[in-house]
């Protein structure tokens, strides 16, 4: 079982319940935000495609379960869904459609300390957490953390470099020193690092999703858990 004292980052204190309700209305304001919305759950569907179609999958965070619905499309898919936020948490049950409520096991707990016995479920499914953790050793503690409890896979997104909104980020930053630094809490990383990273944590790359090839930052990577020596 987990720790029992797990790392907290600072930037998740901030999910109270109107910051949680705002979050859930997020990502349907707005045509950018919409088409990104989509976008993401086809990359989604494709990565899950990637690991073999997990009949068992842990959606961690899982905010106010914006990937719910897609992720029950399969029949007889079995999620758990889990959170730090105990206010996401209440907020997804609350607005998602009830039927997809009814099949979704939710409980609040540390992507650092996940509350689930060793391999416990098919796949840990992650999006938007680790692009805002900057220290490697906390990255690599939740990606252990994933490959402890996951039988099989893990997919998860991130921020990498090469290409024009990280290029643009790099040169705003660079005018703006002192906001670059202080209360940042989303970081765009080189590819090679975390790829790294996912290899140190005892996961192989089975396949990369770009949301824009050479414009957007966001990359959802399927990953396999090395085999056993």
């Amino acid at each position: 079982m987990p720790s029992d004292s797990p790392i907290q980052l600072e930037f998740s204190n901030k999910y109270d319940q109107a910051h949680s309700e705002q979050y859930f209305r997020k990502h349907r304001d707005g045509l950018s935000r919409r088409l990104t919305d989509w976008r993401e759950k086809r990359l989604a569907r494709q990565a899950l495609a990637a690991v073999g179609h997990p009949e068992t999958v842990l959606d961690l965070p899982c905010g106010a379960g914006r990937f719910w619905p897609m992720l029950l499309e399969r029949p007889g898919r079995r999620l758990l869904a889990a959170d730090n936020s105990p206010h996401m948490i209440e907020t997804a049950l609350r607005f998602q459609p009830p039927e997809v409520v009814a099949r979704v096991s939710a409980f609040q707990t540390s992507a650092f300390a996940i509350d689930l016995e060793a391999e416990a479920i098919d796949c840990v499914f992650c999006m938007r957490l680790l692009h805002h953790v900057e220290r490697p050793e906390h990255r690599l503690a939740i990606l252990r953390e994933f490959h402890r409890v996951s039988r099989g896979s893990a997919i998860v997104s991130m921020w990498v470099d090469g290409n024009f909104k990280a290029w643009r980020r790099r040169l705003r930053d660079g005018r703006q020193p002192a906001a670059a630094g202080a209360g940042k809490n989303r970081f765009v990383l080189p590819a090679a690092v975390v790829e790294a990273e996912f290899a140190a944590a005892g996961f192989d790359i089975v396949a990369r999703h770009d949301l824009l090839p050479r414009y957007a930052m966001w990359r959802v990577y399927a990953l396999r858990k090395k085999p056993s020596r």
